[in-house]
């Protein structure tokens, strides 16, 4: 019965897109409000830059000095695309996922580890980093909320998806570091007021990125006046028929407009739209 129950609210969401767009953005609030990993929780970012291996632990001297913890307590070293954890003081130790035995060594793929009360994002994006998180940050006193614009369903397109024959390699500019590797898979067409308009999707080449997924990076007329001044992104997800949803009513403002420990990709030149996409999030104002 539980299964027909779950079954029967997900074809009620698909049949009707306001109320799963509602759902989201509820989750998406309380996320941020409260959640271990809400951007309000990152309280620091330590970026390997020319060294192989950081250190963690409460003692001075560590590249990641974090109360609470052994005195040294680990050591991050990065090896091609993955992370080396090791513990470094016999009590010392860390888990994957919290819940699971605590481990004194392991070789990872990027993502985040919990330490003590923390818990450690080991982001790589061609230029690794150590970003903490605590449940303590004393930023969960400066949430407010994320303004949205009301649904709008002229807003919501399916789409055909126009792969790029050549699938060209670019270079994407980024917020807290060079450029970084990606690839053009293709572009949508649609039109807005009747004035058309098109976006070329984009896979990031890195350590942590999906095999398939796309992304739209963009600007419209109502960036950094409505919205975020860097832009917005939205997520095409692909149908049965291989068409594909482009709904910007669950576009979004990157993690860099609500903390400044984030690394995030700013929208090409060709993906800067003249017109005016009342849609999804506004200007949240956290920086």
């Amino acid at each position: 019965m539980l299964a027909w129950t779950l079954l029967a609210a997900s074809l009620a969401f698909a049949d009707d897109p306001t109320a799963a767009i509602l759902k989201d953005r509820a989750e998406t609030q309380e996320w941020l409000k409260s959640k271990p990993t809400s951007y309000l929780a990152a309280v620091r970012r330590k970026d390997f830059g020319k060294k192989a291996t950081l250190t963690v632990g409460a003692a001075d001297g560590n590249d990641v000095p974090l109360e609470g913890l052994e005195p040294r307590h680990l050591s991050v070293t990065v090896e091609g695309d993955k992370f080396k954890v090791a513990a470094v003081d016999a009590p010392a130790g860390f888990r994957v996922k919290n819940g699971d035995a605590a481990l004194r060594e392991a070789t990872l793929d990027p993502g985040p580890i919990a330490v003590g009360r923390y818990t450690l994002r080991l982001s790589h994006q061609g230029y690794p980093a150590i970003i903490v998180f605590d449940p303590r940050s004393p930023r969960f006193n400066e949430y407010k909320g994320i303004p949205y614009y009301p649904v709008d369903l002229r807003y919501r397109f399916v789409l055909p998806f126009l792969p790029d024959p050549k699938a060209e390699r670019v270079k994407i500019a980024s917020t807290h570091s060079a450029d970084r590797a990606a690839t053009r898979r293709g572009w949508f067409e649609f039109a807005v007021d009747g004035k058309p308009c098109r976006l070329a999707a984009y896979r990031l080449e890195e350590p942590g990125a999906g095999p398939d997924g796309l992304s739209l990076f963009f600007r419209d007329a109502t960036t950094g006046k409505e919205t975020y001044k860097v832009g917005r992104y939205v997520e095409p997800e692909k149908q049965p028929d291989g068409r594909y949803v482009v709904d910007f009513n669950m576009a979004y403002s990157p993690a860099c407009a609500y903390s400044p420990h984030y690394n995030c990709p700013i929208p090409p030149k060709e993906n800067r739209l003249k017109v005016a996409i009342r849609a999804g999030e506004k200007n949240p104002k956290y920086r």
